[in-house]
């Protein structure tokens, strides 16, 4: 029997390879905050950083404890907005994308 990669692992290498996959990623886990669905979003950012930044080069980044950044993406998180837009600018540069709100 074929083995079969995990749904994260899978994930991760499309996200690595597939730059629209990526954006793509990124733009789901922002619209869900955005759409208050905060629980979704945060999973969806949380795997989207571990599979392109990681939570060490973040943290450098955007001045903020990697384990701090870990405990805000967790499933009880509650990030303040300073550090959720932070967050957010940082992952957009890094992706070569800019997203907005439309009304």
């Amino acid at each position: 029997m074929a083995r079969t990669k995990s749904f994260r692992g899978l994930v991760e290498h499309h996200v690595k390879t597939d730059k629209k996959f990526a954006e793509a990623l990124l733009r789901e886990g922002i619209d869900a905050m955005l759409g208050g669905d905060l629980e979704t979003g945060k999973t969806i950012i949380r795997d989207y950083i571990k599979a392109t930044v990681g939570f060490e080069k973040l943290g450098a980044a955007t001045d903020t404890p990697p384990k701090s950044l870990i405990r805000m993406f967790g499933a009880r998180g509650n990030p303040q907005a300073k550090n959720l837009f932070s967050v957010i600018d940082y992952l957009q540069k890094q992706a070569g994308v800019r997203l907005y709100v439309a009304g």
